[in-house]
């Protein structure tokens, strides 16, 4: 259990995804370059072996901001989409109405 102060520091966005491609040795990684708003990103996700990369450009998700970046296969991640487990693979969490990218999710 965290208590809400913790929670509180947790950064849910909405990112808008402008370009994905397969991360090249890996059949489940996908490198995704995303608009937070005021800035751009890099993001490693391992929901390749579910979602076509080309099928992903435009789609907006929901993503932890402030995570502290980490390398996956030679790649900086500079965050985490949110998915949520299913018996076919991960499913990504998205707003159902068009929002801001970088909106703050409460």
């Amino acid at each position: 259990m965290i208590n809400y102060e913790t929670f509180q520091n947790i950064e849910l966005r909405i990112a808008k995804v402008l370009e994905a491609e397969r991360v090249e040795g890996s059949d489940k990684l996908l490198k995704l370059y995303i608009d937070l708003g005021e800035e751009k990103r890099q993001l490693v996700a391992g929901v390749g072996k579910v979602y076509d990369p080309v099928l992903l450009v435009g789609r907006e998700i929901v993503i932890v901001a402030n995570l502290e970046p980490r390398m996956l296969m030679g790649l900086e991640s500079q965050g985490m989409l949110l998915a949520a487990d299913s018996e076919a693979g991960p499913v990504l969490l998205q707003p159902d109405k068009e929002v801001l990218p970088g909106s703050k999710v409460k």
